[in-house]
């Protein structure tokens, strides 16, 4: 079972606690991507360590550095990087069409480092994250005023915890299709077979659940488990609404 977790740097924090975050941080943006030592930002991640950067201001100097326009923005397709945006500094998929024009339009405009801020100054970044929490995907669960079909949409762009998104060889928009239609997207298995969706069912059928826990640590680095539950179909509805009330976030749904 995979180890999913959201980290929080507090101001208790120790050497340890730094790192486990700097290295959470790169995997998030970096969409899993491998990263060489010498592509680390040293000066930045120096300056996590002193206190002198926010978790939120490392993450802006990772998505404004060079190595994120070559792994994301100069080898995709505009509304491909847009969707990447979304993924590794919201945690979630472009909701509907507007989204992506919105961003088409601010990087013709005003140009990269401002369709880079637009994410990290956003109000939504700043109420679900704020200046210590490491982004993560928030879009595996239903949440107050953002649509449902964000939900799929998040499955179709998170292809598994072992994928990486700059080896997926997906250089046009994933969602291009959906959005322009306003359409739900229906979830198809991970090729790594580390995610996968099930988009319908039958009484008799027992499903596999994997659940990240809301956090309730007090310590230095909040820590998130995910774990697994077995569920019948019958009872599939009412579990999903009980882990939502709960502030759990459902990762994946299978046949058991």
């Amino acid at each position: 079972m995979e180890a999913m977790e959201t980290l929080e740097l507090r101001s208790d924090r120790n050497d340890t606690d730094v790192e486990i975050v700097i290295r959470a941080v790169y995997r998030q943006i970096l969409g899993n991507s491998y990263l060489m030592e010498s592509d680390r930002l040293l000066s930045a991640e120096s300056f996590l360590k002193q206190g002198q950067l926010s978790v939120r201001e490392f993450v802006r100097a990772i998505g404004k550095s060079e190595l994120y326009s070559q792994k994301f923005f100069q080898s995709n397709s505009q509304v491909r990087f847009i969707e990447l945006n979304y993924k590794h500094f919201l945690g979630r998929a472009p909701e509907d069409e507007s989204e992506i024009a919105y961003h088409v339009d601010l990087y013709n405009t005003q140009g990269y480092d401002a369709e880079i801020d637009s994410y990290i100054d956003s109000l939504e970044y700043q109420q679900n994250f704020g200046e210590s929490i490491v982004p993560n995907h928030r879009g595996f669960k239903s949440q107050v005023g953002q649509k449902n079909v964000g939900f799929s949409r998040m499955f179709q762009l998170y292809r598994g915890y072992a994928n990486s998104d700059s080896s997926q060889g997906c250089k046009q928009g994933r969602l291009t299709w959906e959005v322009a239609k306003n359409t739900a997207s229906p979830i198809h298995a991970a090729s790594s077979s580390a995610l996968a969706g099930a988009t319908s069912g039958k009484r008799g059928d027992v499903y596999r659940l994997r659940v990240m826990q809301a956090a309730s640590s007090k310590t230095a680095v909040v820590r998130r488990i995910t774990t697994e539950i077995l569920v019948p179909f019958e009872q599939l509805s009412s579990k999903l609404q009980q882990l939502n009330r709960k502030g759990n976030k459902v990762m994946s749904i299978t046949l058991a």
